[in-house]
């Protein structure tokens, strides 16, 4: 295996277009869809490669027709976001994981656009989320939550891009940066990078237009079957819908004794926004609007939060490293120096003191929730639905935190 297989691009054997037909006769619906292609130092062609080298790949763009199944309307020709991004820069063409991701990016992105925002991928899964006060500040964030993480992911942010936010995703290492404008300054800013992917999405200033919207999802199997889905739409939890959870047993009701202050309403709702982004089983930890950890895609839910819960220990030695060295604490390779960092991240129980530790479905038993407790998470946000949520209540009433349910489950796979 050589560094050579990454540069051979299989020619890919997808035609120009595609035609999906749905029903029959007087009940016929068609989607067409176009390659997209892109112009590379000469060179035209779509995606560089699949998910792998040897994997040829294409994206299409819907072009015409439309879908009606049930509820669920097809998004119409016109309005795409990740199908329609326009490259302005790069030294090499996408590849599907870059595409997908940027995808996955927006679809946290879509629910963020008060205030400035940043949302990098990678594989799929969040590494970082935040809001800022500025660009510049949601990215700083957004790195700062998974630095370790961030190395080679999708960079998405919610405004143009100015030449103060351009200089700080310069002194790392992105795959690809993603946003709706870039100002003259950020271009030549990021010229210096030459594979740096730069995507101009222009209808994302519209993202807010796709929350609420759904649209119909593809799997396919391996034996040629396709299974169909409508996507998921998380609930926006309005401020009024998050209260004190509550739970019978027997003929006991079991009640959550402290309601959420407006701060835990917010991170709530911001946690479980960005947790609709996350591959299932999957905890994460939030605080200020800002991951502090994500656990993604275990089996099972006390190990994933273990999981995030050590994450945030590492991630916060790693920040302390930086700030004091100039280097991370995979780059420190004494364990005596590496010792100080990671004593004072014990210190400060990762950062996970006063968070809200949000799960994508209901915790089966209460060690899975204990293992936030005992950091010092104030508060818990969860489907609910489990035969013992009453003993998971009693937990975090013995801590004093607060937990809200919020009666839906919020898997991705």
């Amino acid at each position: 295996m050589s560094r050579s297989m990454y540069q051979t691009v299989l020619k890919d054997p997808f035609p120009d277009e595609m035609e999906i037909s749905f029903g029959s006769g007087s009940s016929l619906q068609k989607l067409q869809y176009r390659k997209v292609t892109w112009e590379v130092e000469g060179e035209r062609q779509g995606l560089r490669y699949g998910e792998n080298p040897d994997q040829p790949a294409v994206l299409y763009r819907p072009v015409n027709g439309n879908l009606v199944l049930g509820d669920v309307q097809q998004i119409s020709p016109g309005n795409g976001l990740a199908s329609d991004a326009e490259l302005l820069q790069s030294g090499k063409h996408p590849g599907k994981i870059n595409i997908t991701d940027t995808d996955a990016a927006l679809n946290i992105l879509r629910y963020f656009t008060a205030k400035p925002a940043c949302v990098i991928v990678k594989h799929n899964n969040p590494s970082g989320v935040a809001l800022g006060t500025s660009l510049a500040d949601a990215y700083r964030r957004a790195l700062e939550a998974d630095q370790i993480a961030a190395f080679g992911g999708v960079i998405a942010l919610n405004g143009e891009v100015d030449p103060e936010t351009a200089e700080l995703i310069a002194g790392y290492y992105a795959e690809v940066v993603v946003a709706p404008e870039f100002s003259p300054g950020a271009l030549k800013v990021f010229s210096r990078k030459k594979n740096m992917r730069v995507l101009r999405i222009a209808r994302m200033d519209n993202l807010q237009n796709y929350v609420g919207t759904r649209f119909v999802e593809f799997k396919s199997l391996i034996d040629g079957g396709i299974v169909a889905q409508w996507s998921y739409q998380p609930l926006q939890l309005p401020p009024d819908t998050l209260v004190p959870a509550t739970a019978t047993h027997g003929d006991t009701e079991y009640r959550i004794d402290r309601a959420p202050t407006e701060a835990e309403k917010r991170d709530m709702r911001f946690g479980w926004l960005v947790e609709s982004g996350v591959t299932s089983n999957s905890v994460i930890y939030v605080k200020d609007e800002q991951t502090v950890a994500i656990g993604t895609g275990e089996q099972d839910r006390v190990g994933v939060a273990r999981i995030a819960r050590d994450k945030a220990y590492w991630k916060r030695a790693d920040q302390i490293a930086r700030e004091n060295t100039g280097r991370g604490i995979e780059e420190i390779q004494d364990p005596a120096e590496q010792a100080p960092f990671l004593a004072a991240a014990g210190e400060e129980k990762g950062g996970l003191p006063g968070s809200v530790m949000v799960s994508d479905a209901f915790f089966p038993f209460r060690d899975g929730v204990e293992v936030g407790l005992r950091e010092g998470v104030a508060a818990v946000l969860q489907p609910g639905g489990s035969l013992r949520d009453h003993e998971v209540i009693q937990g975090c009433n013995e801590y004093g935190a607060t937990m809200v349910f919020t009666g839906q489950r919020s898997f991705r796979h």
